[in-house]
């Protein structure tokens, strides 16, 4: 079954929302156990800035394989 636009950037949507409590939430836990001690506010901001990264390399990977793909015979196996 083919995914729908709008179900596409609902899924998107949900991944970038996870993904910035994932990282949130690990830095609460994590950077105290080297000794980094952060407000929320900061914890908030630096997860932002995390997401937005990720994003920024998600987007590179997509469009480097777009590039890949419309290149005939690059980056595809022959079989």
């Amino acid at each position: 079954m083919k995914q729908t636009r709008l179900m596409s950037l609902v899924e998107s949507v949900a991944n970038v929302i996870v993904g910035y409590g994932v990282a949130v939430v690990t830095q609460i836990l994590i950077f105290p156990i080297f000794g980094l001690h952060t407000t929320l506010a900061q914890n908030l901001k630096m997860g932002a800035i995390f997401t937005i990264l990720c994003r920024a390399r998600h987007n590179t990977v997509y469009a480097e394989r777009r590039i890949m793909r419309s290149r005939p015979g690059v980056g595809v196996a022959s079989i």
